[in-house]
């Protein structure tokens, strides 16, 4: 049964029953539901502000893990450049040195990746940091180990070719000079002969009587000849590729004993001593070139120098004077 409800008349000072309409009852209901719901909502913004949901613990506890894994392999990473580093100390400093190869180049090693927005994706988040910094970290240690491997390969190759390597190198004196001081010019910076100014020479000069025998230092291919006999330059001259980054120049030379593309092998008769170029007297003017730069040639005589003989050129290296030409 429905209670009924009154209301007091101050008029009359009585009760009287209110009579409600369905639009009444209809808002009373409406009212009361709107402030449960706003109740309702303010409870569950408070609980929410206080306390995690169970999903949002979950979602944060997986974010934790997540962080601390990234964490760890940031700290195995550590350990792997490390190792790498040492990897490839040890190629350049000592592999490569048995081979007599350059290392490789550090801007080789240590190049980045273009583009400003290769992590754009990762951005944004609340660990992003941590994110990038660990993408990028595995990127460049994907392309150190690609560049090494690379490295590794060349390596192979030039332990396969050296017996071959070690015939083609450049290993004896052009010319038989038993006398070390017939060697005019070393070396380095020296007093041109006829400009009186101080050069760089890129090669070293043998004086030797016209028509003296000259030899391959190295097997080779006979890369380039020059035939002139003018007062400028090289005058006839010789260069032979001895491949593994190796060339000789033998310059001034009175004959040419070989062409263009042919074989040649160490301690073979290539040419003869001559004045020819811009030269002062019979000598030959001889260089060692490594990968298109001149290096001296006085590290290239172990073939045919004892010790003794390799001391007293290095002696008289140092002491400098001029040399006979080009």
């Amino acid at each position: 049964m429905t209670k009924s409800k009154y209301r007091f008349d101050s008029e009359s000072l009585s009760y009287k029953k209110i009579n409600s309409t369905r639009k009444d009852k209809f808002l009373n209901f409406l009212s009361y539901f709107s402030a449960s719901l706003v109740l309702a909502v303010l409870y569950f913004l408070v609980f929410s502000f206080f306390f995690d949901l169970p999903k949002e613990q979950r979602l944060k506890r997986e974010v934790e893990f997540l962080t601390f894994k990234y964490e760890m392999l940031n700290n195995q990473m550590d350990h792997l450049t490390q190792v790498l580093k040492d990897i490839q100390r040890r190629d350049d400093n000592i592999y490569r040195t048995v081979f007599n190869a350059e290392p490789v180049s550090q801007s080789v090693r240590q190049a980045g990746f273009g583009g400003v927005d290769r992590y754009a994706e990762l951005e944004g988040y609340e660990n992003s940091r941590i994110v990038i910094e660990t993408a990028n970290r595995l990127d460049v240690l994907k392309k150190q180990l690609y560049v090494q491997s690379k490295s590794y390969d060349e390596v192979i190759d030039m332990a396969k070719n050296k017996e071959e390597m070690l015939s083609s190198i450049p290993a004896i004196k052009p010319i038989a000079v038993d006398d070390l001081r017939r060697i005019a010019g070393y070396f380095g910076y020296r007093i041109h002969p006829i400009m009186k100014v101080e050069r760089f020479h890129e090669g070293m000069d043998f004086t030797a009587p016209l028509g003296t025998d000259i030899y391959a230092t190295g097997d080779g291919v006979v890369s380039r000849i020059q035939r002139d006999r003018s007062r400028t330059g090289f005058g006839n001259m010789i260069e032979v590729d001895h491949g593994f980054g190796y060339k000789t120049i033998y310059a001034h030379l009175e004959e040419i004993h070989v062409n263009r593309g042919d074989s040649v092998s160490r301690g073979e008769i290539i040419g003869l001593v001559g004045n020819t170029g811009f030269s002062t007297a019979p000598h030959l003017h001889y260089e060692v070139r490594k990968n298109n730069r001149p290096v001296d040639p006085i590290n290239y005589y172990f073939k045919d120098l004892s010790p003794e003989e390799y001391d007293e050129m290095i002696r008289l290296s140092q002491q400098g004077g001029s040399f006979l030409g080009m």
